[in-house]
This record gives structure tokens, sequence and C-alpha cells, in this order.
């Protein structure tokens, strides 16, 4: 099974257990209240141990629930690549966070408006960052903690945004005037729905290059606040992975997509699921182990064949020129999308494609001409489109050239 260097479960749980009352790593609190009309309503900047030891315990509980929840499901390890990283990339940003310690009221300030333009919510919320620095207890060979062999201390970041809500109205008793009277409302901060760690502590060790990315509701990811305030690649939602396995499954099935197979390839992967429950990283398969796992479960090889040419885009692609093939262009896996340029207008006879909308038409076509560079829409000396292709486009393309040859 595929294994990638991501923060595990007991990765996450030993940063969890730093929100407890004997804890001194946290240095510094910062807060913004925002209301739903996007305006600052109060900020809050002060060392974390100078708060009253209730405010403490209640924010020790908004912490620990910002690293909870499923690994691909609530929590997602997002990686940087050399083009997220740089100057005024918001990487850089959180960088000066974390290296400042949040001292830095201007970078704050930055953070804060950053996240406002961005973050699209509608009802007041409270953005919350603390900077901590965890000294890193050493291991000994039976896996038990040194604490007096520490190996590093990892300075980081963890930002919550909190949804901020009035309370409910009811009745409650006034202990000063001893009676039962209307309670006040208050607006009461709630538990994160967004949340952030960085850098990622990855194989116990600070990672500059990877994030920890929390989402309460695990089809709301909030991509334009990952664009512009972590700079790193929006996950894929954990709904969108089942229908995407879905769908593969059923291009790769097509007419054979029965009960019996469906069947089968839930129980294998049922039990894949059971033998792999303790690991601390989540399962995940290769394109090779889903056709073994397609295999195993009855598919026909004809099928298995379909399946091996469907792009798998988490893997690198190579590019080349048709006409001067040694120019090369490598897609990083990740980096690029794929769809189908045939559609089906008849099957078994009868037609099954609908006609676009002339207004369909002309959106499309101006979505289209939007991926072009601007050099090559220019009424004078436009650049040259190229188009390049695979390897397996290419050779299909030579054997359709060679067999209209060999009949002419």
């Amino acid at each position: 099974m595929k294994r990638i260097h991501i923060m595990n479960k007991r990765e996450i749980s030993e940063i969890k257990k730093q929100f407890k009352k004997d804890n001194n790593a946290i240095t510094r609190i910062c807060g913004c209240y925002v209301d739903a009309e996007k305006q600052i309503k109060t900020t809050l900047k002060e060392a974390f141990f100078a708060l009253s030891e209730e405010e403490i315990f209640k924010y020790y509980e908004i912490f620990k629930k910002a690293l909870s929840g499923g690994i691909g499901k609530n929590l997602h390890n997002l990686e940087y690549s050399i083009h997220d990283e740089g100057p005024d990339s918001a990487h850089e940003l959180l960088m000066k966070l974390r290296d400042e310690k949040l001292a830095d009221d201007e970078t704050v300030d930055t953070f804060y408006n950053k996240v406002i333009e961005n973050y699209e919510y509608g009802e007041n919320y409270y953005i919350i960052l603390i900077h901590s620095a965890y000294d890193v207890p050493g291991k000994a060979s039976d896996n038990e903690e040194m604490f007096d062999a520490s190996e590093e201390v990892y300075n980081h970041i963890l930002c919550c945004i909190c949804p901020v809500k009035l309370s409910e109205p009811g009745l409650s008793y006034n202990e000063a005037t001893n009676a039962i009277e209307e309670r006040p409302r208050d607006w009461w901060v709630q538990t994160p729905m967004t949340g952030f760690l960085f850098p990622a502590f990855n194989d116990r060790s600070s990672d500059i290059h990877s994030i920890l990315y929390f989402s309460k509701n695990p089809e709301e990811l909030h991509s334009e606040f990952i664009d512009a305030c972590l700079g790193a690649p929006t996950p894929i939602s954990f709904k969108s992975q089942k229908e995407a396995f879905q769908e593969i499954l059923t291009d790769t099935l097509g007419e054979e997509c029965d009960y019996e197979i469906v069947r089968q390839i839930h129980e294998n992967l049922t039990e894949l699921a059971e033998e792999h429950k303790e690991d601390e990283i989540p399962l995940t398969l290769t394109k090779p182990e889903v056709k073994d796992l397609l295999e195993k479960s009855g598919v026909e090889p004809e099928r298995l064949e379909h399946f091996d040419k469907v792009i798998d885009i988490e893997q690198d692609l190579l590019l080349f020129d048709p006409i001067e093939t040694w120019k090369k262009t490598k897609l990083s896996g990740g980096t690029y999308t794929v769809r189908e340029i045939l559609v089906p207008v008849f099957k078994n006879g009868e037609c099954i494609y609908k006609s676009p909308t002339l207004k369909e038409i002309a959106s499309y076509c101006c979505s289209e001409k939007d991926t072009l560079w601007d050099e090559t829409k220019r009424l004078f000396y436009p650049h040259r489109v190229y188009v390049d292709l695979s390897k397996k486009l290419y050779d299909v393309k030579k054997s359709l050239l060679d067999q209209m040859n060999m009949t002419d």
C-alpha cells in the first residue's frame, strides 16, 4: 500500500497533549473578532499565561478540536511545491508569523485582513492565532519518551476560526435577587470550523514544506481561503473522493457493472480496511493496487485493459513535441487535470447526446479561450499554440498513420 510522508495519528496526538494545564509551550495568543459585515470588532494580543485559568482551559478545548477528526476527512496534510513558496507568497507570510512568534503587529494584521477578505462565512467569527515552542523529547528504542534528551524545539503556529453565535433565549435563576428571570443573551465562541497547524509535525519534526489543515465539515473546505491565506493546493473533499472512485468503477466496468461484482469489490475493500485499521497513516491505494483489487473482484481482463488507459493525475506525466520529439515537458503529479475529449452520441442505436444551447456553447468557447496565453491571441505576430502529446497518444497517432500508409 502507498505510504506518504504525512502527519499521522500519533504525531497529531502528541501535539494535542501539549494543551493541558502543566504545559508552558504556548508563548503568545492573538485574536480578532469579526462581524457578519467583515468588520473587525475587537482584537486580542498577549502572553498566553497572562489569561485567567478559566480562559486558558476554554482555549485548550478549542485547540484540541482543531486537531480532531479523521485524516483525509477532517484533517488534510497539504504539501507545498517549490512554486508555492518564495517572496510575497502566503507561505512566506506564515513563516514570518512563526519566526516572529506573533510579536509583529503589522504581520499579524496582514494575516487577519487576508482571512477577512477570503474567508466566506456570512456570520460573526473569531480568528485565534497562537505561537508555541514544543521541546520535542527524544525516544528510546522501546519508543518511550526521554524528556531529558530533547532533539529539537518545534516552533509552530496554530490558527482556529470559530463561529460566534448568540446564545438561545431562556430563563435562569438569579442568585443575587433570588428569583427566576430572563437569561441575558451572550455571544458565545464555539468550537472551530476551520484551522491549521504550520509547519506540520512530520516524523516528529518541523516540516516547513507541509501544513496540517482542519475542516469541521468535510465538504466545506473553503478553497479560496486555502489558496489565498495558506497558498497550498486545496485537498479533495471526502465526498469527491468517493464520487471519483465510483466514477472510475462505472467507467471501467461499463455494462458489466452488475450487483455481484460491486458486492465483491465492497467486500474486498472492507477486508483491506480491516487489515489496516490500526495503521497510523490512512490506507491509500495506488493505481496498480486498484487494478489488483478489481481483478480479484472478478472484473474481466478486457475491462482491466480499459482501466490501464485511465490517466492517474497523481503520477508525473511526460509530454513531448510530436515533430521535434526531443522537446519534452514533465508535469508533476497533482498539478494538472484531465478530461474526456470524446463524448458518446449514440449507444445501442439510441441518441444519448443532449445538444447544448447556443448560450452554453458561447460560454464554453469563452472559457476555453481564457486558457490560452495572451501572446497567442494577439492580432500581430501571435505566438504559435503548441500541442504536445503523451507517449501513448503519440503511439496511437503513429499506428493509425502506419495503417493508412499500408492500406494505400
